[in-house]
C-alpha cells in the first residue's frame, strides 16, 4: 500500500572649430587613401551586426555567460553534488487507480532492485490532500551518468518496454522533474510507514534561490520538533526555479 501524501499548495569637451577641422581633413584623407575590399566589408558588417544583436539581448535579458556561472554556482553552493534526483508525478484515470497500484507495486521495485541499473527509489506515494487520483515517485540516481546509463538500458529491456504499454492507457498525464538535493539535508532512505507526508512547493523568482535558502534554512530546525524531514531539492530540469521540500508526521 503507498503512504499518503498531502500537498498545499562620462562627458566628452567639444572641439574648438580648428581642431575639428583638422581631424575633418586628416579623416578625409584616410578614407581616400584607403581601398575596402567589398568581400571584407560585408564579413565586417555581418560582425558588427552580430556584436550589436548580442549587446541588446544582453540588455533585454541579461549576459548569457554571467547567467551560466551563477546557475553554475548556485548549484555547486547548495547541492551536494552525489546524487541527482527524478520526481514523477502521474495523474490516473479515477477508474484505473487499483490497476495503477498493482502495476506499480509490481513493477518500480523491480526497477530498483536491479544491480545492474544505477537507480534507488527513494519512496512511492498516493495523494490525499490536492490533485486526486495522483501518485509521487521519487528516484535517486548515482549522479547524471548513472541517470543516462540507467535511461539507455531500460530503453532496450523487453520488461519495462511492456509495463510502459500498460501503464499508458491508465494514465490521464504525467510530469517528471530533476532535481539536486540541498547539501545540508540529505534525503532519507526508504521506509514503510502509516504516517502521513507532507510535499511542499515553492515556485521562486529566477536568480534568487541562494538568498531563499539562506533564510529558509535558519527556520527549518523549528519544524523539526513536530515532523521528521525526509528531503528537499532545487530543480535543474524541467520546471526551473522551484523548491520541493518533504516531511512525514507520525
Amino acid at each position: 500500500m503507498l503512504p499518503r501524501l498531502l500537498r498545499p499548495h562620462r562627458s566628452i569637451r567639444p572641439h574648438t572649430t580648428a581642431a575639428a577641422a583638422v581631424m575633418t581633413k586628416r579623416i578625409t584623407r584616410s578614407l581616400h587613401s584607403q581601398t575596402v575590399n567589398p568581400l571584407y566589408k560585408e564579413k565586417e558588417e555581418e560582425s558588427n551586426q552580430g556584436r550589436a544583436n548580442e549587446i541588446i539581448e544582453a540588455v533585454l535579458y541579461g549576459s548569457k555567460k554571467i547567467k551560466e556561472i551563477e546557475n553554475q554556482t548556485h548549484s555547486k553552493m547548495l547541492a551536494r553534488g552525489k546524487y541527482v534526483h527524478e520526481l514523477q508525478i502521474h495523474s490516473v484515470k479515477p477508474e484505473k487507480v487499483h490497476e495503477y497500484k498493482e502495476l506499480v507495486s509490481k513493477h518500480l521495485p523491480e526497477i530498483a532492485n536491479d544491480p545492474l541499473n544505477n537507480v534507488h527509489l527513494c519512496g512511492s506515494w498516493s495523494v490525499e490532500i490536492g490533485r486526486q487520483d495522483s501518485f509521487v515517485h521519487i528516484w535517486e540516481y548515482k549522479g547524471y551518468p548513472g541517470h543516462k546509463q540507467t535511461l539507455e538500458r531500460l530503453e532496450n529491456d523487453a520488461d519495462y518496454s511492456d509495463f510502459m504499454k500498460q501503464l499508458g492507457p491508465l494514465l490521464i498525464s504525467r510530469e517528471n522533474n530533476i532535481m539536486l538535493e540541498f547539501d545540508f539535508w540529505q534525503t532519507s532512505p526508504p521506509k514503510v510507514t502509516n504516517g502521513i507526508f507532507e510535499l511542499r512547493k515553492y515556485s521562486l523568482k529566477p536568480g534568487r534561490l541562494l538568498e531563499w535558502e539562506m533564510y529558509w534554512r535558519k527556520r527549518l530546525e523549528c519544524r523539526r520538533q513536530f515532523c521528521e524531514p525526509v528531503g528537499a531539492w532545487f530543480t535543474q530540469l524541467g520546471e526551473l526555479n522551484t523548491v520541493y521540500h518533504m516531511w512525514t508526521y507520525p
